[in-house]
């Protein structure tokens, strides 16, 4: 049984939550590095599209395995660039709730597309997030607090990851009801929204 190897990515995941937790309230929140990890915590919307990209690229095989999360991290750092210098999107919140929607249904059907195709939809869905991180970052502390999104990020996608890599085959329409609630929650981020 591989489980036990699965506690310290949890525990980093639990270190992670603490800056959201422990800054959830309005004037509590720092800049820079600790702001940034926590700006993808704070979010359902971050929160699930991030560990659904780990989820849906351990369900991939060969290089798709790691260049679906590479390709989420290099496009969430262009928005994220893009977004702390101004430019902003409409219907920005909609788009990222439909990366909700569909990366829940990728990971709940197990989807496997053409490796272009998956980084196109993968890049996309990322660049909306990236635009949210930067324009609601500090100008200010720009570098430490989009170096902490990017951490915050890949230690999601780490974590999705690993999750459906360690859990036992038998386990896998877990991950699939996962992405399937990961989805519904996006549905309801459309509609709600």
């Amino acid at each position: 049984m591989r489980f036990p190897t699965l506690l310290p990515v949890l525990g980093a995941a639990a270190l992670l939550s603490v800056p959201s937790l422990a800054f959830a309230h309005p004037g509590h929140a720092p800049s820079g590095l600790v702001s940034g990890i926590a700006h993808p915590l704070g979010g359902l919307d971050h929160l699930l599209a991030m560990l659904a990209v780990g989820l849906w690229a351990a369900q991939q095989q060969g290089s798709a395995r790691y260049l679906v999360p590479l390709t989420f991290l290099a496009s969430l750092l262009l928005g994220g660039g893009l977004g702390l210098a101004g430019l902003g999107l409409p219907y920005l919140e909609t788009g990222i709730a439909g990366s909700v929607l569909g990366l829940g249904l990728l990971v709940a059907v197990a989807a496997r597309v053409r490796l272009s195709v998956a980084l196109v939809m993968t890049a996309l869905f990322a660049f909306a997030h990236g635009l949210a991180h930067g324009l609601e970052g500090p100008v200010q502390s720009a570098w430490s607090y989009v170096a902490g999104f990017m951490l915050a990020t890949a230690v999601l996608h780490t974590v999705g990851y690993a999750l459906v890599r360690q859990l036992p085959r038998a386990a896998s329409p877990l991950v699939r009801l996962a992405g399937l609630l990961s989805a519904a929650a996006g549905a309801w981020l459309l509609v709600s929204g």
